[in-house]
């Protein structure tokens, strides 16, 4: 659920939903109570009591947290493509990334193969991404058949590993 869609809905169940809500959207967003007072205009000290329970945000203020998540999150911004199996995908963990002054959103597309994959990067840049990471054994494929700029997975530490682990087992 888009952060902006689980502070409002917070927002109508409770106070106490609403501070849940505007503290792990800070926390999946990174950032501190003063870090979004700034983006957002907000007091920092309204932030606090908000945050707190100690006062509840008029309909001024949640709007302005509203559009200030949208705007960090990117809701209207493009967003990253990143195809890959799925453990490999569990293993990411932000599903933001802070690049310059900006929050970029990371999209998931799970392919087992490499057709899977070829049809999640076109799904993908129908879906409205701006950029679109993806294996070696794909990419080169991928760039030709998209429009947008494709970056290649070259997981050099998990390479060496896995000689590791294979030449473990060779010796066995």
């Amino acid at each position: 659920m888009p952060h902006t869609d689980r502070v409002m809905r917070a927002a109508f169940q409770s106070d106490e939903a609403l501070r849940e809500a505007m503290k792990a959207v800070l926390g999946e967003l990174g950032m501190s109570a003063r870090e979004f007072s700034k983006h957002s205009g907000i007091p920092q000290s309204t932030l606090y009591k908000i945050l707190s329970g100690h006062r509840e945000p008029n309909i001024t203020t949640l709007r302005q947290i509203v559009r200030t998540i949208r705007q960090l999150e990117g809701s209207d911004a493009k967003f990253i493509a990143i195809i890959a199996a799925r453990p490999v995908l569990d293993k990411i963990e932000e599903k933001k990334m802070r690049i310059g002054d900006r929050m970029m959103t990371l999209r998931e597309y799970s392919a087992t193969n490499i057709e899977e994959a070829i049809i999640a990067a076109v799904r993908a840049e129908a879906d409205g991404a701006a950029a679109l990471v993806c294996a070696p054994i794909v990419s080169p494929t991928v760039e030709k058949l998209l429009s947008i700029p494709v970056a290649t997975i070259i997981p050099r530490e998990s390479v060496l590993r896995a000689i590791e682990v294979a030449a473990r087992k060779a010796e066995e």
